[in-house]
């Protein structure tokens, strides 16, 4: 966690203000446009990462749909992946995160200014319950992160299996799925580390509906997985 002690110490005339407005935004989303929390919350991880030395790299930005929901399947690598995908997505998100982390401190702030859900692994029902209050939101136009290997990996820029249930809420909707190949981002908070850092992240083209309609969820979930491992390899991350 040095990384993030330097980031708030080299930013310590724009914290105090962020932070109580980041608040403000928590405890009350609905009063403010969706638009307005999320500019702040790219400003936030803008000096974030100016701060904390961090580098992201973005390919295939063109590849967000531009209209309608849609949900993003990256990789999972650490605490910093959803910070990546903030700065490299222009339109606003949200997230399905593990319960664990909806106490953290800063995390709990930024996953209630997003609206976020947050799923208990352990318990079918609200695993459920999470899905369709997904599959509504994307429906209604709001765009969402779902991390198909359900932790972080541990091992480096080297995937897990993808899980087939966590595509159902892009197969009911029947909305986008789009593959995000993170590079290096556990490097940012996992490890000891203060160096100046380059974090990837490569948006790949979406898989439409029309592509995926006669695919399992095992097997769609086989086939994200393939182009990101894919993109990772090609990208010098083995």
């Amino acid at each position: 966690m040095k990384r993030i002690l330097m980031m708030v110490l080299r930013n310590l005339f724009f914290v105090p203000g962020a932070w109580i407005k980041l608040c403000r935004y928590a405890a009350n989303p609905d009063r403010y446009p969706e638009e307005e929390r999320y500019a702040h919350l790219k400003k936030i991880v803008e000096h974030a990462n100016k701060g904390g030395n961090i580098d992201v790299v973005v390919t295939g930005q063109e590849n967000f749909p531009e209209k309608g929901g849609f949900v993003m399947y990256p990789n999972h690598q650490g605490m910093y992946d959803v910070l990546a995908i903030v700065h490299a997505c222009p339109q606003p998100l949200s997230v399905v995160a593990k319960q664990e982390v909806k106490d953290v401190p800063f995390l709990k702030q930024v996953f209630a200014c997003m609206k976020a859900f947050t799923i208990d692994r352990d318990d079918i029902k609200q695993s459920l319950q999470v899905i369709l209050n997904v599959i509504k939101e994307v429906n209604a136009g709001r765009n969402y992160i779902i991390f198909p290997e359900g932790t972080r990996s541990r091992n480096g820029n080297h995937t897990l299996e993808f899980k087939g249930g966590s595509f159902k809420a892009s197969t009911k909707s029947r909305t986008p799925i789009v593959p995000i190949a993170m590079m290096d981002t556990y490097k940012a908070f996992d490890t000891g580390s203060i160096k100046k850092l380059t974090v990837q992240v490569h948006v790949l083209k979406p898989m439409y509906y029309e592509e995926y309609k006669d695919m399992s969820t095992v097997e769609i979930a086989a086939e994200v997985r393939r182009r990101i491992d894919e993109t990772i390899a090609a990208n010098g991350g083995w």
